[in-house]
């Protein structure tokens, strides 16, 4: 099959081009296509002729979403709204990315949202990709619409990590950190959704689906264990969101319920201690041998 990766070279865009290395596959960065630009889309994705397109492609600087909200927009609704136009008159499939932050106006929630759960962004950023939803979900009925979080893997571009990244950096040069502890979450590695949507792009089950690692942790908590797992001596104190002040709100919850998916790949992805560990192992084989 001839796929078309948008977004490459960010975490799941690596990853899936590991997954999906067996099919023709056209890996695309901003360079390539750039989302702002929306007069070219149509023009350049005829140039790569997919038969499926996977758009991994976003604006995803949550804080910076609040000072460029248009920006924000455009990436994350307006560009996947013409992908899914394209997708549509094309009769091919279209694999769209969003995020949990879409949930969180529902302070007191407690239980892992489902996908027939109403949506409640906090954020512009969360907004805009709430919008891309609904703009892929109209415009292309060959959709799978997938919302993930807290996303952590290899990347191929310069300067862009995720929360191990930062943890691990951070580790090396403080010897106490702060880190909030009132956002739960699930941690997700990358590689494992890759191959969450492989499976699921064989079926014909198109619509919305929650895919995260399976289990609930917080930041916090999620530190702690990474820094177990690296072997890493650090004293780390909890705090809460109010104190760790942000330009844009975070959800306190955003569990996803994956049962749907469960249902149609026959599987949970695996719990998300174990996907640490995995990109823990993957980080060492590819760390510089000391001279």
């Amino acid at each position: 099959m001839r796929i078309l990766i948008l977004g490459a070279n960010g975490q799941l865009g690596t990853a899936c081009s590991q997954v999906f290395k067996e099919h023709t596959l056209t890996q695309w960065t901003r360079e390539d296509l750039d989302l702002v630009k929306l007069p070219d889309i149509e023009t350049k994705l005829a140039e790569a002729e997919p038969e499926l397109i996977i758009n991994c492609a976003a604006h995803n600087q949550v804080d910076k979403a609040e000072h460029e909200p248009g920006l924000a927009y455009v990436v994350n609704a307006l560009g996947p709204r013409r992908v899914a136009f394209y997708c549509q008159t094309h009769h091919i499939p279209l694999v769209h990315v969003s995020t949990d932050y879409v949930f969180g106006m529902d302070g007191d929630h407690s239980t892992p949202f489902t996908e027939e759960d109403k949506p409640g962004p906090l954020s512009a950023y969360a907004t805009s990709k709430l919008a891309g939803e609904y703009f892929v979900r109209n415009e292309c009925d060959q959709h799978f619409v997938i919302r993930t979080c807290g996303l952590f893997g290899p990347t191929r571009l310069e300067g862009k990590g995720n929360f191990v990244e930062t943890m691990l950096e951070l580790a090396a040069d403080q010897k106490a950190l702060t880190v909030v502890n009132d956002q739960h979450c699930t941690p997700t590695y990358a590689f494992d959704l890759a191959v969450a949507i492989s499976k699921l792009i064989e079926t014909e089950a198109y619509g919305l689906y929650h895919a995260t690692n399976h289990g609930a942790t917080t930041w916090y908590d999620f530190a702690l264990e990474i820094f177990k797992c690296a072997n890493i001596d650090i004293e780390v104190k909890p705090i809460t969101s109010a104190q760790f002040s942000r330009p844009a709100k975070r959800p306190g919850y955003s569990l996803l319920d994956c049962s749907k998916l469960k249902s149609v790949i026959g599987t949970n992805l695996p719990d998300w201690q174990q996907g640490l560990l995995d990109y823990l192992d993957l980080r060492a084989q590819h760390a510089p041998s000391e001279p």
